[in-house]
């Protein structure tokens, strides 16, 4: 029988998958998705190959409850840094700020783009998690119009252009460069909702 990692059959099962995520995420850092096997991950993560689809069925599976997880844990961070923050303008800024210092290893991987390599099913599952995120920033804008902070605007295709600029973008690694880009991102898409000729 297995070794049980952690102290009960649940903690085993949670340990497992993070250290499938982990493993998972290292992988996709250093080669394509297209070129991982279950066996690579099982190997990188410490465990034998049944064990990897003990908890997933198949590559693409894995890669969603790696983002499932991934997502919901961003969204929560990203709505704590939110609370007790009334003004939209502070939100936008601190948004584009969270959003800006997130690690995308799925979107920034080596390799062909992951919409080439997954079933359609997979990418549109994809699609409705990059909504979650989308739908904090819908809110913050539409706070923002109603407040007179931005002047009125189609906020469906705003929230495609600033999420476009924000995550097709990698930044530098190294400080002060990486503050520097983020303090210019955050100004660009300031500019870019009208935040600036609102109070000019």
């Amino acid at each position: 029988m297995p070794k049980i990692i952690g102290g009960s059959l649940h903690e085993h099962r949670e340990q497992t998958r993070q250290r499938l995520f982990t493993a998972l995420s290292t992988l996709m850092a250093e080669r394509g998705f297209d070129a991982i096997s279950f066996a690579d991950i099982a190997a990188a993560a410490g465990v034998g190959r049944t064990a990897v689809y003990n908890h997933f069925s198949d590559k693409e599976a894995l890669l969603m409850g790696f983002i499932t997880f991934e997502t919901e844990r961003y969204v929560e961070t990203l709505k704590r840094s939110l609370e007790g923050v009334e003004d939209p303008l502070q939100q936008l800024r601190t948004y584009v700020q969270a959003q800006a210092r997130l690690k995308r290893v799925f979107h920034l991987a080596p390799g062909p783009d992951l919409r080439t390599v997954l079933s359609r099913g997979t990418q549109q599952r994809l699609r409705e998690h990059a909504v979650v995120v989308e739908e904090i920033l819908r809110e913050i804008l539409a706070a923002g119009i109603a407040r007179g902070e931005f002047p009125d605007q189609d906020i469906p295709t705003s929230v495609a252009l600033v999420n476009a600029c924000l995550s097709g973008r990698q930044l530098p690694e190294e400080q002060p460069a990486r503050d520097a880009a983020i303090a210019a991102t955050e100004a660009f898409v300031l500019r870019a909702v009208g935040a600036e000729l609102v109070r000019s």
